[in-house]
């Protein structure tokens, strides 16, 4: 049974301001309160979707593709096991209790019950999803939906120059290395020795060849490529967040939750993406992400770069396979450039995901 949310009154009150009204505030308070669905990629660069979801159904793993256009997205419901068996395995307190819908025009996660042909549906063992050789190998990346949408915003093409500036553990990275082939260049940043460390790891295993991966902090590598004259067709900015939209997998985050954190991660977004519109080629794309609900590390950042950089930026329309609403027209009394509503809120009651934030900057000159 998972231990409930210890949630912070100042926390609770800022969701409730944030929200529409008390029905989907009370929607939101349920919905992280359950954990979300197990979820994986496919990655394309060692399999295709059809022939991974053919290896892991003779595995006896429940396998859905929720989104139509998005085979490599899957849900991992649980695997199936004899009703009547001695040794059936006990329920455990595992993330695959949930399975999305196979309405693909919905991105609606549904409970299931399982049991088909005498058999029933039970969880994963714990760490099962990482010790199978099908993980082993690369054939797949374990990583929550709405993490992956990021990438499909910037949607990186073949034989572009891509910067992901806060790229550690690499799930976005090898996302991108996949939708672009292993061609062009990916410049995948990461600040942390230790973590740079699991980059590393986790593109080998994914196969990616396209990469070269910097330690630097972020500001300060920006600097050094506008300087060299590098410019890039699309940048990723997976910006470190206060995580507020990550309670469901990472229950700790509420209780280390603080507002002056919130407000110091805020400035630090700021001149990150300050410095990474200026290595951002004209007609180029920017896609600037948290995993937060925080206004002051969302919408009040997009709002700072509309006003510093007003002739040079404007922000598109995001279309993903998920439910987004609006970004917030202002916040704390104070109103935003209009254009911000067209960035991306994603809420776990919406499509049974984490929470997220998108934003999408082109640069016209």
């Amino acid at each position: 049974m998972k231990k409930p949310l210890e949630l912070k009154p100042l926390f609770l009150e800022r969701m409730k301001s944030i929200l529409s009204n008390e029905k989907d505030f009370q929607n939101y308070l349920k919905a992280i309160e359950s954990e979300p669905p197990v979820s994986i990629r496919c990655n394309t660069l060692k399999i295709s979707p059809e022939d991974l979801k053919e290896r892991l159904n003779e595995k006896g793993w429940e396998i859905k593709q929720p989104f139509k256009g998005y085979p490599e997205i899957m849900i991992v419901g649980g695997k199936f096991s004899n009703k009547n068996s001695d040794n059936e395995e006990k329920n455990v307190n595992d993330k695959s209790h949930d399975n999305i819908s196979d309405n693909k025009d919905s991105s609606s996660i549904k409970n299931s019950s399982g049991g088909v042909g005498g058999k029933k549906l039970i969880p994963l063992e714990p760490g099962e999803l990482g010790r199978a050789l099908e993980h082993l190998l690369g054939y797949y990346y374990v990583q929550e939906i709405a993490s992956m949408l990021p990438v499909l915003a910037l949607n990186p093409k073949s034989g572009e120059l891509v910067l992901d500036l806060c790229a550690s553990p690499g799930s976005k990275t090898t996302q991108i290395a996949a939708k672009m082939e292993n061609t062009g260049t990916i410049i995948a940043n990461e600040v942390s020795l230790g973590r740079v460390k699991i980059l590393a790891s986790n593109t080998e295993r994914c196969g990616v060849t396209n990469v070269v991966i910097t330690k630097k902090e972020g500001t300060a590598l920006c600097k050094r490529l506008k300087n060299s004259g590098f410019s890039f067709d699309k940048i990723l900015i997976d910006a470190p967040c206060s995580g507020e939209g990550t309670l469901r997998s990472t229950p700790r985050t509420a209780i280390m939750w603080n507002i002056n954190t919130v407000k110091k991660l805020s400035k630090i977004q700021k001149h990150l993406l300050e410095a990474a519109l200026e290595v951002l080629k004209p007609n180029g794309d920017l896609v600037y992400s948290t995993c937060t609900h925080a206004p002051e590390e969302n919408e009040e950042v997009v709002d700072f770069v509309l006003k510093e950089f007003s002739d040079k930026v404007k922000i598109e329309k995001i279309n993903l396979p998920v439910k987004c609403r609006n970004g917030l027209s202002g916040w704390a009394g104070g109103e935003y450039n209009h254009e911000v509503t067209k960035s991306c809120r994603i809420y776990p009651q919406d499509s049974d995901t984490e929470g997220f934030f998108i934003a999408k900057f082109r640069r016209v000159k």
